[in-house]
């Protein structure tokens, strides 16, 4: 029995960490003055906009079938890079000119996993240095933020080797695209915290509002993953009917059986049409509903939230308005590569904004909290001087 070659996996690490240390470079000369909160929390910021990146090039990974450039993991065909399996790849793209192994896919592969292992990297350094200056930031932001992304990023790339090695099976894919919006979440969550912003008109109320309204786009970028890798975008090729119907015919039973192969429906046979119709419809009415409560949380900004909630409400406005306009172009435009992208940055950056608006809200709570105590305590010290 043949143990695991751990040479490809120290090459990439290693090279992960090159990769890493060349914005840790500019971060250290830039922020080398500043106090520990502020580097941190520029740390933070330059992680968390790698991270957007890396998502939207995992997507481009999907979306051009080069997830299984390289078959194998982490390496490709036992190299840490493509120019060593030369060979191997050749091969396989000359036994099939058309298939999932070609040198350009192989490279696509590959450098998505580079990105990824330069993201750990800098996460792991941020973990280090919270732990390190946690006397002077540990009261704002607790240490183990940093080492439950750490932990997060590990199972990412955990995910990320079974994408590879399960040959793309669904429900895997969808929850490797949910870890790195997760991700997404987690740093931008830290960013707030280390830069004390809080939006305290209306906090109670527009704290509850945001928080159903993320939840739902939780669930709506799911059934997103879920439409993409199973292929259902173009089920249905118009808008606002659906096959020229207004409900056609839908397998939900197919449709939603998670653990399945690529392909496959519940019994093990070929997955049918209409299953892909109906993971395309309920994606389609989860967005309706998503933007109507959208909606009515920008009317709630712009009423309660003071100037903050209305710049927060264009904000929103802004982002919907490119997740419809993308979402349209796939299904009348045929799915085009740029419009997919478009559509999954734009639900990387909701989910990035609403992420920091409940840290801004939440924060706004504690201050309103704190300064009704203050206000409390004075006035009983008056009545007791009286």
């Amino acid at each position: 029995m043949t143990g695991f070659d751990l040479a490809p996996l120290l090459e990439l690490l290693a090279l992960g960490a090159v990769l890493g240390g060349l914005p840790l470079l500019w971060w250290v000369r830039r922020q080398r003055h500043n106090t520990p909160v502020l580097r941190l929390r520029a740390l933070a910021l330059l992680t968390l906009f790698l991270t957007f990146d890396l998502v939207v090039f995992g997507a481009f990974t999907r979306l051009t079938d080069s997830g299984l450039g390289c078959p194998d993991w982490p390496g490709c065909y036992g190299s840490a890079s493509p120019l060593g399996a030369r060979d191997e790849i050749h091969a396989a793209q000359s036994a099939m000119p058309t298939g999932p192994v070609t040198h350009g896919k192989a490279w696509v592969e590959m450098i998505h996993r580079y990105l990824a292992s330069a993201v750990g990297f800098l996460i792991l350094v941020m973990a280090v240095l919270s732990w390190r200056w946690r006397r002077h930031v540990g009261l704002q932001v607790s240490p183990w933020w940093a080492s439950v992304t750490l932990v997060w990023v590990l199972a990412q790339g955990l995910f990320g080797a079974l994408t590879v090695t399960m040959k793309l099976f669904p429900a895997i894919v969808t929850l490797h695209l949910m870890g790195g919006l997760g991700l997404l979440v987690l740093l931008a969550w830290q960013w707030q915290a280390y830069r004390p912003q809080p939006m305290r008109e209306g906090a109670a109320v527009l704290s509850k509002a945001v928080a159903v309204l993320f939840a739902l786009c939780v669930l709506q970028a799911a059934l997103g993953g879920w439409v993409s890798t199973n292929y259902a975008v173009l089920a249905c090729r118009d808008f606002p009917s659906c096959q020229g119907q207004w409900w056609p015919e839908m397998d939900f039973a197919h449709g939603f059986t998670l653990w399945r192969e690529l392909g496959a429906g519940r019994d093990g046979g070929w997955l049918p049409f209409a299953a892909l119709t109906a993971i395309h419809v309920t994606h389609r009415l989860g967005a309706l509903l998503v933007v109507l409560v959208l909606l009515g949380v920008v009317w709630a900004l712009r009423r309660w939230g003071g100037a903050q909630g209305r710049r927060w409400s264009w904000c929103l406005l802004g982002v919907v308005l490119w997740q419809v306009v993308s979402g349209l172009s796939n299904v009348v435009l045929g799915w085009p590569l740029l419009a997919a992208l478009a559509h999954t940055a734009g639900a990387a950056a909701l989910l990035t904004l609403l992420a920091v608006l409940l840290a801004r809200l939440r924060q706004g709570r504690r201050a309103n909290t704190s300064a009704l105590n203050a206000s409390t305590q004075t006035s009983t010290n008056r009545t007791l001087h009286t």
